[in-house]
């Protein structure tokens, strides 16, 4: 498959706060337009409310792979959509519920937890659609909808390594509650993969830099960066391996405990080479659509805001071309924070210039 070059000056991704310091480089010096008067957020607001900071919401609705497939989902299918009542988890700027309305939807409800809705309230009323769509602030686990129930389900809910942030616990209450019987969810399938990589150049610059800092043995924050998942664009060509897949999600029927996995995998390799970490990666899909449609996050597809998440491993694993490497590989959502996530790797290998039998644990957060 030919490789897709990450375009220039793309925003660097993420799915979680701000730190202070770049909240503070992100606010309007002297000179610059000035924020409205009735925005008295400071960056301690932010740290805690994301979201509410339009700059996610920038790079979300730029990621054309993302916005542009249900776009075409939602609009190339409004035999669907027609008097239907639909349902916005995590609405965001209410682009999604916007779509909705444009192929044909009778009423929208558009719900977000975070104070984004204040705009996104402003952006629908100047597009007209103030009569169709109703925006409402809070969890969807505590508000009440005006309505019993609703024709479709649509959200945004994929975070880095597709279950960072557990928002997908969101969409199943949702689902539970108010979708009707034969329901359709956008989207309403999600397949997360796993490859292995040589990454060295990487590596040394993030995890093996804090050998030797200036003359000074940093490797205490070592052993802290490679028990951290990397979210970044990978090389197509560093993959070693060919992808198997890990978890394979029905948003129709899953449970709230499916997210929570384990699964054993054989990678095969494509060529001698060093493995320095593991790629995962994920697929979603738009099924319940007269011509199914979905978009890839692979590092052989065109670029998107979820990049890939690399999990590296201490010592590089040299494989010949055939070899297979086996591994175990499980995840859950922190104790303390379910935000966060719990990954477990269990790698063993044994090839004709090395043996490998590890275990590495990894925090997502």
């Amino acid at each position: 498959m030919a490789e897709d070059k990450e375009p220039e000056n793309v925003a660097i991704s993420r799915k979680r706060p701000y730190s202070p310091l770049e909240l503070q480089s992100l606010s309007p010096e002297k000179n610059e337009q000035v924020v409205p008067k009735n925005d008295d957020r400071t960056s301690k607001d932010y740290y805690f409310d994301s979201y509410a900071h339009h700059a996610i919401h920038e790079e979300m609705l730029k990621d054309e792979v993302r916005t542009r497939t249900y776009q075409s989902a939602i609009l190339d299918n409004p035999h669907l959509f027609e008097d239907k009542i639909v349902l916005d988890v995590g609405c965001g700027t209410a682009v999604l519920a916007m779509f909705a309305i444009q192929a044909g939807a009778k009423h929208c409800y558009a719900v977000d937890c975070s104070s984004i809705i204040d705009q996104a309230r402003l952006i629908v009323e100047k597009n007209g659609f103030s009569d169709k769509i109703t925006l409402i602030q809070g969890k969807i686990e505590d508000i009440e909808l005006p309505v019993e129930s609703v024709d479709i389900l649509v959200s945004e809910w994929m975070g880095y390594f597709l279950l960072y942030e557990s928002m997908l616990d969101t969409v199943i209450f949702a689902r539970d509650k108010w979708l009707i019987q034969g329901g359709i969810i956008f989207p309403d399938k999600a397949i997360m993969y796993i490859s292995a990589l040589e990454d060295s150049t990487v590596k040394r610059d993030r995890i093996d830099f804090w050998n030797d800092v200036y003359g000074f043995d940093m490797t205490p924050i070592k052993d802290v960066a490679l028990c951290e998942p990397v979210v970044d664009v990978v090389d197509a060509k560093a993959i070693v391996t060919d992808a198997v897949p890990i978890i394979d999600l029905d948003i129709l029927t899953c449970t709230k405990e499916d997210a929570s996995f384990a699964s054993d995998f054989v990678l095969r390799a494509h060529r001698n080479d060093f493995i320095n970490g593991f790629c995962a990666y994920f697929e979603c899909a738009f099924t319940q659509v007269h011509k199914p449609i979905g978009f890839s996050t692979s590092p052989f597809c065109r670029y998107t805001h979820w990049k890939q998440t690399v999990l590296y491993v201490e010592d590089a694993i040299t494989i010949c071309e055939g070899e297979k490497i086996c591994g175990r590989i499980s995840c859950k959502p922190n104790k303390k924070n379910r935000r966060d996530l719990d990954i477990s790797l269990h790698i063993t290998f044994q090839g004709s210039r090395c043996q490998v039998d590890k275990k590495v644990n990894f925090r997502l957060r």
